[in-house]
């Protein structure tokens, strides 16, 4: 499998990495290990998880997913070094510890480490923007961590273009490392944000792009077509809401054509056409169950013509 340069990091990953915000929540702890071990084996090696994952789910206080992750590098066999190893800071954890400053960016990597199972973090990442803290103060706290050899790369998630701008700006005055990767929300149907004002930054400045919500939500996938469709899951009145209108119906007629004439699923399609885009590194995705990653990686053998990338283009144009 041919693998992309991550920035300017020196680091290579897969044209997809897997999504853990799903571990210690829908997933448990011996389908995580099985996901994971077939995620490397056929080659895959991008992870990416949080802190905070997966405070959401009843009874979870935050840390689960790194956890999980922790356990499954654990059983040895050289599963540490198949991975790259991403995980993210920032957002509120138990007894209101949150953000960016030098001081808990030092705390919570200790945390995220002692729960990862491991000496060093790939890819360590700022969730969310912190405008309480000085972003040449997250800077100098995140090269420290690279100078200590607790992290390879820094990276951020959910950054708009002008703070990402104002970040790369100071990492290069201060002499400190910089941002190497932007995790923005991205697909077929949610195009114009990354489009028309973070692509050209992440160009410009040769940043790495992870797009979380590849599949929006699952819309994307095809399986939320009707009415009945959507009370089959929890995610049903939210997609109804912000997928279910004409524009969302015209990008599922395109994805049933293209994948039919493909031999594909309309998931594999999605995230083919995220691969191809040109400032796109890695889409994440994530899997419940075997077969969900069987096909969602099977988007990596898929190379769409210009015909196919063109009638996506053209059904989801805003």
């Amino acid at each position: 499998m041919k693998l992309r340069a991550l920035g300017r990091s020196g680091i290579e990953v897969a044209p997809l990495a897997f999504g853990a915000n799903v571990f210690g929540w829908t997933v448990d702890p011996p389908t995580a290990f099985r996901l994971l071990d077939l995620f490397t084996e056929r080659g895959f090696n991008l992870v990416d998880t949080a802190d905070v994952y997966s405070k959401w789910a009843p009874g979870n206080s935050g840390g689960e997913s790194e956890a999980v992750i922790g356990r499954w590098i654990a059983q040895g066999g050289g599963r540490r070094d198949r991975i790259v190893l991403a995980t993210k800071v920032g957002m509120e954890m138990p007894g209101g510890k949150k953000g960016l400053s030098r001081q808990y960016i030092g705390e919570a990597v200790e945390d995220s480490l002692e729960r990862l199972q491991t000496e060093r973090i790939d890819l360590y990442q700022a969730h969310a923007e912190d405008p309480a803290t000085p972003i040449d103060e997250t800077l100098e706290a995140f090269s420290r961590l690279v100078s200590a050899g607790k992290v390879r790369a820094i990276g951020a998630s959910n950054y708009a273009a002008e703070s990402l701008a104002a970040a790369d700006n100071a990492a290069q005055h201060a002499g400190v490392r910089r941002f190497e990767s932007l995790q923005p929300m991205y697909n077929l149907y949610s195009r114009q944000e990354y489009e028309e004002k973070l692509a050209p930054t992440c160009k410009r400045l040769g940043i790495g792009v992870i797009p979380y919500y590849g599949l929006a939500s699952g819309f994307l996938t095809g399986k939320y077509r009707t009415e009945a469709d959507l009370t089959q899951s929890p995610r049903g009145a939210g997609i109804k809401t912000k997928y279910m209108n004409e524009r969302g119906m015209r990008i599922l007629a395109a994805l049933d054509e293209v994948a039919k004439g493909n031999r594909a699923k309309c998931s594999q399609v999605a995230l083919a056409w995220l691969m191809s885009r040109p400032t796109i590194t890695a889409p994440i995705a994530s899997a419940t169950t075997i077969a969900q990653l069987r096909e969602l990686m099977g988007a990596a053998e898929l190379s769409l013509d210009d015909e196919s990338l063109a009638l996506l283009d053209s059904a989801s144009a805003s």
